[in-house]
């Protein structure tokens, strides 16, 4: 094979490979690409049934998309349930373009930060990027409000009890016109200062029925609905 050849293929290799890192999802750069289906499946499901616009929208992690019985428990209320399972503050806020603005919400329920504690990121770095969301957020529907339910004191994450109340404070000190803190933590622990286990699922990390009954009576009396 000729010198002439030779370049010539090595020149071909090099174009194929900047053609496949060219054509890497977006949702790589975010790290988001693995919420992929779950995505997907909400704006299959959006196709078939649009739901209404300026409703009340739940969005973040698994405590949302677990949160089954949200028509049932906000009767007469336009609710949406966009919770995928394993995410983290910064994933919403990623991808806020298919799972928020869309549906122009006028308020957000919001839950996240137990797993972001959990993979180490620490308290200050929850904080913003809860500040992070919150702006991301307010730069398109600067009318919504914003409601954070706090992380909440599950007994297999117990030994983050510090960084969590630390996340909460830092999260609740934040000001700002619609933005709601609801202290779901204080709620969810007995006379003992523990986790109330009477709350939770199996697993020790979920919530059961009454976790979710509790979890309804917080967001009615902060919202007012």
């Amino acid at each position: 094979m000729s010198r002439i050849a030779r370049q010539h293929i090595w020149w071909l290799l090099c174009l194929l490979l900047a053609a496949g890192f060219s054509e890497a999802p977006a949702a790589d750069q975010h790290g988001t690409a693995k919420w992929e289906p779950e995505i997907r499946a909400f704006e299959a499901s959006d196709r078939t049934n649009p739901p209404s616009k300026h409703g009340i929208l739940f969005v973040g992690s698994s405590s949302i998309r677990l949160w089954k019985t949200l028509a049932k428990d906000f009767p007469g209320a336009r609710v949406i349930n966009r919770g995928f399972g394993g995410s983290r503050i910064a994933d919403s806020t990623a991808l806020a373009e298919r799972i928020i603005f869309p549906y122009e919400p006028r308020t957000i329920v919001f839950y996240a930060g137990d797993n972001d504690l959990a993979e180490g990121r620490t308290p200050e770095q929850v904080a913003a990027d809860y500040q992070a969301f919150v702006q991301t957020v307010r730069a398109r529907l600067p009318e919504t409000r914003i409601a954070f339910i706090s992380i909440k004191p599950s007994p297999i994450r117990w030994h983050l009890r510090e960084k969590i109340e630390s996340a909460n404070r830092q999260i609740a000190a934040m000001k700002g016109d619609g933005l709601v803190f609801i202290d779901s933590y204080s709620a969810m622990l007995g006379a003992d200062g523990k986790p109330r286990q009477e709350m939770f699922a199996a697993d020790r990390l979920h919530m059961n029925e009454k976790g979710y009954q509790l979890w309804t009576q917080l967001v009615k009396a902060q919202l007012d609905l």
